[in-house]
Parts: structure tokens; C-alpha cells; sequence
């Protein structure tokens, strides 16, 4: 489940910082309606063009980083300095333990699924991470193929995927399990923004792999990995599909029931390791300046499959699905209406079989080389 550092706005967002920076202090826009956009008067307008939806799309993304603190800026690419630390036989593919530099002092422990094929150089396979659920135990693990508590079946998507061919990295997230980086220290406001940088530089080890494809990669994960692969592609445009397995519902609808409870600092999306900010918004949630609607929308064109479950107890399934229906306009404008879609399968909180081959078939068609 769930330092400042430059603003840097997506390479097809031709908008100016000032544009995109004081949109945020501004009336938000409805997360229902997202073919609108402010124009430099100010004046709320509506999306005829890519060029203009790019206008609501750098409003959309700077909404989030108000809220996540500010994607961090070449000062932290620092060389990756790769180092393997075990390597174990997967049979079709090799496991290997490994860390990477993402930034200066912080290291990330990854696991990296190669397989032999592409080892060999015989093949070019395309690359994904493969993003954990909540996990504070187990951490990435399981992801992998490496869990030791059955209870919780189905979470091995990244053994699956190595399994089908692709070079999978596995990370783990902030403050779960043995992974506990130093946020404060680090210059983050959340720990959302220090996973999507660990993601970020995951793409990056991805890259830097031999055989894996340049033609873009895939993102995947279930709950907490299902909303940090939408995070994670929200800011880096080489994330050309996304799978995300109950992973949101709009935020006012977000455990309706018990909201007074829920978003309590320290709670929830409020904790630490999540986006302590978010809290400010108790009781005005419909001001939060950014939402799922929002968020599905800014992937398009890229490929989005979503999977929400009708008897999911975190996410509700009408409120997913009325996030799609939102962002579908956008698909259309940008000439990509069948790279979005839903599924509702009659399950609870889980990315059962079906749903995963599903999932590894979305990811096939839309990375396939």
C-alpha cells in the first residue's frame, strides 16, 4: 500500500518554470475534467491540441512535486558504480544481488534478473522494473521469487517476467524491511520522491545492461509498487508501459469511511515514508493539487493497464474506475486510445494468475522489440 533540488519539467512540456510553478498556487483543475488547461491569463481553457494538454500536464506534474518535494536534478546522477554482490542460477535466467550508486552516500540494494539468452548475446530483451508491494519484512524479495512467508502468494511477478524473457530489476522502497535511507539527510520531503528516484536510477541500470532494448521500458507492481510504477513514470518518459495491480483509487474516495482517521499526520499517504505533506490537506481533500485522474491522464500515450479488484478493501474499484474513464479523453487526443485499459477482476487485494498474464501480455505488445 500504501535540500531542494531544480524543477525539471518533461522534455514534451514546452511550458516555462514561471507557467508551471505558479499554476500550482492557483485554483486546481477539475481531476475529472482533464482536457482544460490554464492559459497564460489565467483564464481556464480548453485542450484542443497536444501542445495545449502539455500546459495541463507540467500543471499536473508540479501539483505532485508540491506535494512530494521536487524530482531531484543532474547534481545527483552520479556514476552508478554497479557492484555484484552474489549471482544464483534461476535456471532460465541468473538472480543476481547487486547495488547501485544512486546519488552521492546512497547506496540501493536491487536485485538485477538476467536472462541467459541475452547473457550469451543472443537475444535483446526488453527491460522492467518490477516494483514491491508493502512489505516490511520480506522487502523486494518475494517480488523475486525469494519469499519465505506463503500467506501472500501471487507477488513473484519479477521471477515470472525473467521467466518470459525480459531483464527485470527488482528494488527495494524506503523504510521497509532492511532499506532505510536517510530522507531528512538525503534532502527529500518524502519518501515517494526517493523511491522515484531509486526507480529513475534503476531505468538507469537497466540502460547501462548489455541486451536489453533502448526502445523504452516497462514498469509493474501491486499496491504500494502500483502506485509508485505510476509515480515513477509520471517523471521519467522512458517508461513506455505501465502495469499497476490495486494500486489507487481517487483520494476523496481513498477508505471514505474511516477519513477523519486516515489522513492524521503520520497516517496513511501521510506517513514518512510515503508523502508526509499530504496530511495539510485534512478536511479540503479536493484541494490536494494532484489525484489518480491526474496522474493516468499525464502517462498517455503511453501504455497504462490498470487492475482493480471489486473486493479490494484499500482501493475501491468504482473510484479506479472512474480515474480511467478520466484519463481516457486524453488517450484519444493523443491518438492512443487502446494504450489504456481496466480490468475488475472478482478478487480481493491480489494480482491473481489470470490477472498477471494479463499484465505480462500488456507488457509484451506494448515493449516487444
Amino acid at each position: 500500500m500504501l535540500p531542494r533540488f531544480p524543477l525539471r519539467l518533461a522534455p514534451f512540456a514546452l511550458v516555462s518554470l514561471f507557467a508551471a510553478t505558479a499554476s500550482v498556487a492557483a485554483p486546481r483543475l477539475d481531476r475529472e475534467k482533464l482536457l482544460q488547461y490554464r492559459a497564460t491569463d489565467g483564464l481556464v481553457q480548453p485542450v484542443r491540441s497536444p501542445a495545449e494538454w502539455a500546459l495541463r500536464r507540467a500543471e499536473i506534474r508540479a501539483g505532485a512535486e508540491s506535494v512530494m518535494g521536487p524530482l531531484p536534478g543532474a547534481a545527483k546522477r552520479v556514476p552508478l558504480d554497479v557492484k555484484v554482490e552474489r549471482e544464483i542460477d534461476g535456471g532460465s535466467f541468473v538472480r543476481r544481488e547487486i547495488t547501485y550508486l544512486a546519488e552521492p552516500g546512497a547506496r540501493v540494494p536491487a536485485y538485477l534478473l538476467i536472462p541467459k539468452d541475452v547473457l550469451a548475446g543472443r537475444a535483446v530483451r526488453p527491460g522492467v522494473l518490477a516494483l514491491m508491494p508493502t512489505n516490511n519484512v520480506e522487502g523486494n524479495r518475494p517480488v523475486v521469487g525469494l519469499a519465505t512467508d506463503n500467506t501472500k502468494p501471487n507477488r513473484n511477478y519479477g521471477e515470472e517476467l525473467a521467466r518470459r524473457g525480459f531483464v527485470v530489476l527488482a528494488p527495494p522502497y524506503p523504510h521497509l524491511a532492511e532499506y532505510k535511507p536517510d530522507l531528512a539527510g538525503l534532502g527529500y520531503v518524502s519518501g515517494t520522491m526517493k523511491a522515484v528516484w531509486d526507480n529513475i536510477r534503476g531505468l538507469d541500470v537497466l540502460a547501462a545492461t548489455p541486451g536489453v532494448s533502448p526502445r523504452g521500458f516497462g514498469a509493474i507492481g501491486h499496491s504500494l509498487g502500483g502506485h509508485n510504477s505510476i509515480f515513477t513514470a509520471l517523471f521519467d518518459e522512458r517508461v513506455k508501459a505501465v502495469v499497476s495491480s490495486c494500486g489507487f483509487d481517487s483520494f476523496l474516495d481513498y477508505y471514505q469511511e474511516k477519513q477523519a482517521a486516515v489522513w492524521k499526520p503520520g497516517q496513511a499517504w501521510g506517513q514518512e515514508r510515503y508523502m508526509p505533506r499530504i496530511s495539510a490537506y485534512a478536511g479540503r481533500l479536493e484541494q490536494i493539487p494532484f489525484d489518480f485522474h491526474e496522474l493516468a491522464g499525464a502517462l498517455a500515450p503511453r501504455a497504462f493497464l490498470a487492475i482493480s479488484p471489486k473486493g479490494d478493501s484499500n482501493f475501491k474499484w468504482q473510484s479506479a474506475g472512474r480515474v480511467v474513464a478520466a484519463a481516457r479523453p486524453v488517450y484519444a487526443l493523443l491518438g492512443a486510445p487502446d494504450a489504456i485499459a481496466i480490468e475488475h477482476p472478482d478478487c480481493e487485494h491480489d494480482f491473481p494468475p489470470a490477472m498477471r498474464e494479463r499484465a505480462y501480455a500488456w507488457l509484451e505488445r506494448y515493449l516487444a522489440p
